[in-house]
């Protein structure tokens, strides 16, 4: 019997790409002939997004919706989850565009004993300063895979060296459950929790993550200085979630983040002056990188002119993880 398939995807005010992505999963469907379905968790937009895809589909592929006031993207993915019927399930996200062939080949590989994946993704840089610091932010950290993009898999052991994320993400639905069972965040409200770093690594402890170029996707990142920003600080909160534990090999950096920055802030407030100077090195630092990395022009432009600006905001998002951390844990050991 083929397998069954539920394509899960949380949507906050994402209207405007809806259209794409669902254009996109119709024809990826069709090409795999899977037997899918889509369920759609509406966490609490005010842009009509649930009546946008439903249009879309218009019989395409049968639909779910559910329907929640804002509680983040954990829980209304852990909803849909719920709700779905599908013996695997593909967590895609609605700025997120599955490549044509990618469930084709999915499938193919899920019957030859592979059967959790990430996607691949592109970033669609479009000629933005933004989108092309999105893109070289995924294509350096994790460079051991995009300086040779091939179908390959990684563990625990290898996990913080391998790009993964519950933006384009394949697994059986038992296992995602039992993933989401064993999930906790340092914050209290899930709004701010990482939601795919530490589910992944308890995924990788149990079953290799595959990674390919073949199982692919583009993603629409945010393209204004405002989004940026904002974009930007929410990483810095998310990432004390994610790596502030031991487990991860980042957690040395989220440790020594803040006495360093505690150290930095203090001297430019007693010394201003120190502020342009931090700022300039800040960029010509992070030039000098993209150009020892042979990027282009365009690229270097874009990692001098953003990274500044980028370590501040996420920064400041590092520190807002810290503070709601540990309001969080004195709570919890009030209430016991």
């Amino acid at each position: 019997m083929s397998p069954t398939l539920s394509v899960v995807m949380p949507v906050f005010n994402e209207g405007r790409d809806l259209p794409a992505t669902i254009e996109a999963l119709v024809e990826a469907v069709r090409r795999s002939e899977l037997d899918a379905e889509l369920v759609l968790v509406d966490d609490g937009s005010t842009d009509g997004s649930a009546e946008i895809a439903a249009t879309e589909l218009a019989g395409r592929l049968p639909l779910k919706v559910v329907s929640q006031p804002n509680r983040g993207r954990f829980l209304a993915r852990r909803a849909g989850v719920e709700r779905a019927g599908g013996d695997w399930l593909l967590l895609l996200d609605g700025r997120v565009r599955v490549d044509s062939g990618s469930l084709e080949f999915a499938r193919r590989r899920i019957s030859e004993d592979a059967p959790v994946w990430t996607g691949h993704v592109d970033v669609e840089a479009e000629g933005s300063p933004y989108g092309t610091f999105w893109k070289l932010i995924a294509d350096l950290a994790w460079s051991e895979y995009f300086d040779d993009p091939r179908e390959t898999s990684f563990g625990s052991a290898e996990f913080d060296h391998f790009p993964k994320g519950t933006t384009c993400f394949l697994a059986p639905r038992q296992l995602l459950l039992e993933a989401m069972d064993a999930f906790h965040s340092a914050y209290a409200d899930a709004r701010h929790a990482n939601d795919d770093t530490p589910l992944l690594r308890w995924i990788a402890e149990r079953e290799p993550i595959h990674v390919a170029p073949s199982f692919r996707c583009s993603y629409r990142p945010r393209a204004t200085l405002r989004t940026f920003l904002r974009h930007s600080r929410h990483r810095g909160v998310v990432f004390v979630d994610g790596h502030g534990r031991p487990e991860s090999r980042f957690f040395p950096v989220v440790v020594a983040f803040f006495p360093v920055s505690g150290i930095l802030v203090l001297a430019s407030l007693r010394r201003p002056a120190l502020v342009p100077r931090l700022a300039l090195a800040t960029s010509l630092l992070a030039s000098g990188y993209g150009i020892a990395r042979r990027r282009s022009a365009a690229e270097v432009a874009s990692l001098a002119l953003l990274t500044p600006l980028y370590a501040v905001a996420h920064g400041l998002g590092m520190w807002q993880g810290l503070l709601m951390a540990v309001g969080s844990r004195s709570r919890a050991d009030a209430r016991r």
